[in-house]
């Protein structure tokens, strides 16, 4: 198959969070084609993430494997460090990394439930874009692309917690848009639909039928889809777009 390749991240250095396995490992392997040194940030999944990052270094990546909880302060600051260390100051960061998301009713969910998911879609893109943001600062250039969902866009009854969650961070990547553009830095999202992956290994068919049934585009979205578009964020072509959410979903998103 041709290789489709346009936008080039030559001399960037790329941290992109829970990228041992679904569309974070094919965000982390799209940055690293377009030339980008790639951290492959993990927690739990050792093994996972080293297949992985073998597969990123076999088709030719340069990067670096770190292991910290995304959501932790201490983590992510020395996750900061370590990258920048070994690969330079990372100057395209990629939110990704989430936990579990269950689906009940609210009178089932606990707060606990709801903090997670701040912790995660909120806390996290907020403790990783301030560690990041002072080198980028100093650089005159960064990209800054948060993975949210359509959800928020679509509504979806039984996922209070996730939804608000996602809702938080789309009001961060707007409002660091306006603060940071000033300094050559850009903060977008780009908000998947239902894109199969590992995690959907246990969802059953019928719904997975009832949902390729809405998709104007008539088939499902790859993790490939996905990585185009943070791929283009990334990129000295969308120098000028800036606080915008791109929902990758197939025409699906009713606006």
């Amino acid at each position: 198959m041709k290789e489709r390749m346009t936008f080039r991240l030559d001399g960037h250095v790329a941290l992109v969070t829970g990228s041992s396995r679904g569309l974070g490992k094919d965000v982390a392997l799209a940055l690293g084609r377009a030339g980008a040194r790639v951290a492959f940030n993990y927690f739990h999944a050792t093994a996972t993430a080293a297949d992985a990052f073998a597969a990123f270094e076999a088709a030719g990546g340069h990067g670096m494997l770190v292991r910290g909880d995304a959501s932790s302060e201490v983590d992510v600051a020395r996750m900061v460090d370590e990258v920048g260390q070994q690969l330079g100051p990372i100057d395209i960061l990629v939110p990704n990394a989430t936990p579990d998301q269950p689906q009940m009713p609210i009178e089932e969910y606990t707060w606990q439930d709801c903090q997670t998911m701040i912790d995660f879609f909120i806390k996290s893109p907020f403790l990783l874009t301030k560690a990041c943001v002072g080198e980028m600062k100093r650089a005159g250039w960064g990209r800054i692309i948060n993975i949210t969902s359509e959800v928020f866009h679509r509504s979806h009854g039984n996922f209070v917690a996730y939804v608000s969650a996602k809702g938080g961070q789309i009001g961060f990547t707007r409002s660091m848009a306006t603060e940071l553009a000033p300094f050559g830095i850009t903060v977008n999202s780009v908000a998947p639909g239902w894109i199969p992956t590992e995690r959907h290994a246990n969802d059953s068919q019928e719904a997975k039928d009832g949902y390729l049934a809405t998709i104007p585009a008539g088939r499902w979205g790859t993790p490939r889809d996905v990585a185009d578009a943070v791929l283009y964020f990334a990129s000295e072509e969308a120098s000028f777009v800036n606080g915008q959410t791109l929902c990758v979903n197939g025409g699906l998103t009713p606006w």
